[in-house]
């Protein structure tokens, strides 16, 4: 799944899902790597903290190469959730990274360890609190608004978390490298000079907005085979 992400973006994807109807499952904006660059994809591997590094160590159980560990903490930001063991341990696993909703620690030693790790940021204080587990604990975690399961793929890079089914994800991607193609050669003809106003054809959009205000600009480069916005 990473090799087919590899020249693709999260913005691309969510792009995808616009286009095909797909409901748009982002993570809530903050959520960034440890280590600029760091990217990731597969499927996700949920787990619901409760102020113990048990719960990860079970779902690396059932861990298969590749797998993303989503962890929920409920968006925290009065705790690290995550530190340096549980990310050599999850390497271990044969996981390919983790994203977070909340925030890690240990911030040089998961630099050092190399595997990627998204979240709000870093905090040194660490669970001081166990609470009591869910029956769902490993079969879903929470991610702001949404649900995510082992049904679910994770796309993760600079500009965030996306979530998607992964019955969808093959299709998705296909779509997400056409917009690419076709934004690549909008980008090459702004840099030669033929502005995006001019490969729009704005003008005529405008003069058809004039004449049918429920004319949009996205029904408008469906039209004529342009993608800004998806």
């Amino acid at each position: 799944m990473l090799k087919s992400f590899a020249d693709l973006s999260t913005p691309l994807v969510a792009d995808a899902c616009v286009r095909h109807g797909v409901p748009l499952r982002a993570a809530p904006a903050g959520v960034t790597p440890v280590v600029p660059g760091h990217r990731l994809a597969g499927r996700a591997l949920p787990a619901r903290h409760y102020g113990s590094v048990d719960v990860f160590l079970e779902a690396f159980t059932g861990a298969e190469p590749g797998d993303v560990l989503v962890v929920d903490n409920g968006g925290r930001t009065d705790e690290a959730c995550v530190g340096d063991l549980a990310v050599l341990e999850a390497g271990a696993a044969g996981v390919a990274g983790l994203v977070v909703w909340g925030l890690h620690r240990d911030t040089p030693e998961i630099v050092e360890i190399g595997l990627p790790v998204f979240s709000y940021g870093a905090y040194p204080p660490g669970p001081v609190r166990v609470d009591e587990r869910e029956p769902e604990a490993l079969a879903t975690a929470r991610f702001g608004p949404h649900v995510v399961s082992g049904d679910d793929v994770v796309f993760a890079d600079a500009d965030g978390v996306l979530f998607v089914a992964a019955d969808r994800a093959e299709e998705l991607l296909e779509t997400a490298r056409a917009i690419a193609a076709t934004e690549r050669e909008q980008a090459r003809k702004i840099r030669a000079g033929e502005t995006l106003r001019r490969q729009t054809s704005f003008d005529d959009y405008l003069a058809r907005r004039a004449a049918d205000p429920a004319y949009t600009f996205r029904r408008h480069l469906r039209r004529i085979g342009g993608a800004i916005e998806e």
